[in-house]
Parts: C-alpha cells; sequence; structure tokens
C-alpha cells in the first residue's frame, strides 16, 4: 500500500524525448527535491524505462514508467464545423512488448521529423535557421520535437531561450505545422487500454486553449473520451487553469475518475520543478489496480 504522505510527481521527461536530463539524472533530481515516486513519460517512447528503473531503485525513489502518446482530436461543434487540434495522452503502465502500441509509436516518431521539417523551412523565411542546422541537434540524441528547433535558434544566438521559442510557435502561428501522422484520439485512449496500460489526459485544456471562465465546457468531447476508457485528467498542472481544474474535478466526480498533479518537468530551461504539483497516494493506488501491462516498482 502507498503511504499517504507519499510526494508523487507523474509526469516528468529526460532526453529521451525533449526533457535536458537523461533519465538517470532525472530520478536523481527527483530524489534530491524530496519525491518518493517517480513517473518518466518521454512523448512517444519507452526507450528510457529501463535506465530511469535502475537510477531509481539506486536512490531509492518509486518508478512508474509511462509515455506521453501525442494525438489528434477531431471535434465537432453544435454548429457542425470541424476542429483538429493535439491532445497528449499519458499512457502509465502499458506493456512495452504490445505490438500495436509499438507501431503507434513507431509512425508518430517518424512523422515528427517531416512535421518538423516544415516548422524548419517557415522560420528559414524569416530566420537564419536551416533543416541542417536541427537536424544537427537531432543527431546529438534529441527526440524530433519543437524544442530541437529551439535549441539550434538558441545556439545560433536567434532566441534566448526555449520559451522564447514557444512564444511565436504555437498552435495557429505562421509557423506552426501540425502533427499529422499521430493517431486519433479515442482511438488512442483504446488503444492504451488493449495494451493493459491506463490513459490519463495530459494538462487538459491548457495554456487558454479552453473556454473562459463562463463559457461553455467540452462535455461531449470529454465523456467520448470517456467511454473510449479514458481514466483521468491531470487537472494539477501550471498550465491548467483554475476554472478547467475545478471543472475537471467535477467530472471526475461524476465518473469516478482519478485526478493527479504533476510538474511535466523538463529539466533545465524551462520553469516546471520537479513536485510542484502532486498527485494523491490514493489516486497512484487506483492507476496501479488498473493496471495489467508493466510493473511499478515502489520501495518501502
Amino acid at each position: 500500500m502507498i503511504s499517504s504522505s507519499a510526494k508523487i510527481d507523474l509526469h516528468t521527461h529526460s532526453l529521451r524525448s525533449d526533457g535536458r536530463g537523461s533519465p538517470s539524472q532525472v530520478m536523481k533530481e527527483a530524489a534530491a527535491a524530496g519525491l518518493d515516486i517517480v513517473a518518466l513519460t518521454d512523448h512517444d517512447t519507452i526507450s528510457g524505462w529501463a535506465e530511469a528503473a535502475h537510477a531509481a531503485l539506486e536512490v531509492g525513489l518509486g518508478f512508474v514508467p509511462g509515455i506521453e502518446v501525442t494525438t489528434r482530436a477531431l471535434v465537432k461543434d453544435p454548429d457542425g464545423r470541424e476542429h483538429k487540434f493535439s491532445v497528449h495522452m499519458l499512457a502509465y503502465l502499458p506493456d512495452p512488448n504490445n505490438a500495436a502500441l509499438a507501431q503507434v509509436l513507431a509512425e508518430s516518431v517518424d512523422s515528427r521529423k517531416v512535421r518538423l521539417q516544415g516548422i524548419t523551412d517557415l522560420l528559414a523565411q524569416d530566420y537564419d535557421i536551416t533543416w541542417d542546422h536541427v537536424e544537427a541537434e537531432l543527431e546529438s540524441g534529441k527526440t524530433a520535437g519543437r524544442p530541437a528547433i529551439a535549441d539550434a535558434m538558441i545556439l545560433r544566438g536567434i532566441i534566448a531561450d526555449r520559451s522564447e521559442f514557444f512564444d511565436f510557435v504555437f498552435p495557429g502561428s505562421k509557423y506552426y505545422v501540425p502533427n499529422r501522422g499521430v493517431p486519433e484520439t479515442y482511438e488512442a485512449i483504446s488503444l492504451i487500454r488493449r495494451a493493459g496500460g491506463v490513459p490519463v489526459i495530459a494538462h487538459p485544456m491548457a495554456r487558454g486553449t479552453g473556454p473562459r471562465p463562463g463559457e461553455p465546457m467540452p462535455v461531449r468531447h470529454f465523456e467520448t473520451m470517456i467511454e473510449a476508457g479514458l481514466a483521468g485528467f491531470e487537472a494539477y498542472h501550471r498550465d491548467v487553469p483554475a476554472h478547467v481544474a475545478q471543472w475537471l474535478e467535477m467530472m471526475a466526480f461524476k465518473h469516478s475518475l482519478v485526478l493527479t498533479g504533476s510538474s511535466d518537468y523538463h529539466g533545465t530551461g524551462k520553469p516546471n520543478r520537479l513536485g510542484e504539483n502532486r498527485t494523491a497516494a490514493e489516486m497512484l493506488q487506483r492507476i496501479l489496480d488498473q493496471a495489467t501491462g508493466a510493473t511499478a516498482t515502489l520501495v518501502d
């Protein structure tokens, strides 16, 4: 049984995706921050699990294997207009040997490079940046995500940090290219469940992408995700507005779902600090009880 006082952070990244530290370094930093249980949830990959699990054991941390799966939703509003947008799904404890999940992750990673080339070509119209510069960052071990472009621009002195990059390369901006080679959101939820994993939507409606206070919330979209097998919401995250978190709490209570809180830690270069938002022991236990794929390693 997990101690009710356990300090739990279920969303971190290493350099196996877009974080700054190795999986081992992330675990050591988590232990130094006073955490008890940590999940590594790199984007669309399980490549850091083994290293992170070994390092967690060495420093006395509990370890929960996870993935942040990139998905794309297609939703119709009441007047019939279609909206496409990215949805990130935290998949906890899926079977790493599940063939269907492995194929989807591989396709997602491949599509990332095509997308990055598109973004880079757009940026090159206004900035001294080329695909060769970005590719050099990828060759250093980075996953093909927007932070790789940001780091290439930092290296060339175009911008000061990653935060500056995301101020002008965001959904709807002139430089943004969506990732079209990823699974549809409802299908991804079902896939994670079939792989024995537990799907929790990451930072829902973060950074002002959802309705403003007093506006109608996307009830039907969320209920469809719940019908597909969604287990819960990452409600407590620095980018999730308070009114959204309150609505998620209500939805979780109504449907008996899990609520998590996490740092979304990426190491240096971002303000997120390990353990700044945490998950209650009861909620993690509910995730563990649902999982039939991989196994968490908890310490006394």
